[in-house]
């Protein structure tokens, strides 16, 4: 269903999105758009916001609960301030914010739905989830110059860590149970990514409420909403396997010319299954078996 902006899509049809989960999908471009919205009706999004530049080609037949509307997705911060947008008429409900060519993956994602995951996290009182974006790229950039391919996509077995985060200056405190997480391509190539992209940590699931804000590095301004679990045991992860880095590393010229290929000896193939990423320590089940 088109709408003629985000904010007469939320007047629209606002009131039926309410039961959730959510999902917003900010397509900055048409790559893996049709597979990013088959992925996330698949594993149990209800409804799905996707925001587009107009003219953008995309997928035909697009189904009634998936709901369109332009955007300038170019803008700074463009994915935050629409989910802060969304956020303020929407409170309540379960949202994942996302960019085309991301694929959401949580613990055994491939037997149970995003519903019964987020029914679990709510009973352990969270109100949002870590999830580690994984890059994601192509083996072979001869045959998919522009980084992406789901039927030959790899990812670093290793190269991810972490480091506790800081409060603002002077006193530089350390933050109670948040952390900046690093890795993947983004850490591989850090001299062509500006140091404020390098993190691959993002607050991508959380429960929208009056006054909730999302910053442009994908933090909220409620500090326990950034937390990586509860002080009393370790909670749910999940992971977001990311084209996104790839393709900018490709689409810049200076990257485009100095990488020949992504891949390197910790470099493995994806299985598209979320038994991968728990083996590689790159989201946590916590109590939930």
């Amino acid at each position: 269903m088109r709408h003629s902006s985000l904010e007469a899509l939320l007047a629209r049809v606002g009131p039926g999105l309410a039961s959730g989960p959510l999902a917003i999908v900010m397509a900055e471009d048409a790559v893996e758009v049709d597979s990013t919205l088959a992925h996330l009706t698949k594993i149990g999004f209800r409804d799905i916001l996707l925001l587009a530049p107009d003219g953008l080609d995309l997928p035909e037949g697009l189904s009634d609960r998936i709901h369109l509307a332009p955007h300038d997705v170019f803008a700074d911060a463009a994915l935050p301030h629409a989910v802060t947008q969304v956020i303020d008429r929407l409170p309540g409900v379960w949202m994942h914010a996302c960019y085309n060519a991301e694929y959401l993956f949580f613990p055994f994602s491939e037997t149970r739905r995003i519903r019964e995951m987020l029914a679990f996290h709510s009973e352990e009182r969270r109100e949002a989830m870590l999830t580690y974006v994984v890059d994601l790229y192509s083996g072979d950039l001869g045959a998919h110059p522009d980084g992406v391919s789901r039927q030959d996509a790899w990812l670093d077995q290793s190269g991810y860590y972490a480091l506790t985060r800081k409060g603002p200056p002077p006193d530089w405190q350390p933050l109670e149970r948040q952390i900046d997480c690093f890795g993947g391509l983004r850490w591989r190539y850090e001299e062509h990514v500006p140091w404020t992209r390098r993190r691959i940590d993002r607050m991508s699931l959380f429960r929208a409420r009056p006054g909730l804000r999302m910053a442009a590095d994908f933090t909220f301004n409620d500090a326990e909403m950034n937390t990586h679990s509860c002080a009393w045991h370790h909670n749910l992860t999940a992971a977001v396997c990311s084209f996104r880095a790839a393709k900018a590393l490709r689409a810049n010229p200076g990257s485009r010319h100095a990488i020949q290929t992504f891949r390197w000896r910790n470099s493995v193939p994806f299985q598209w299954h979320s038994q991968q990423l728990l083996e590689l320590g790159l989201m946590e089940p916590g109590q939930w078996f």
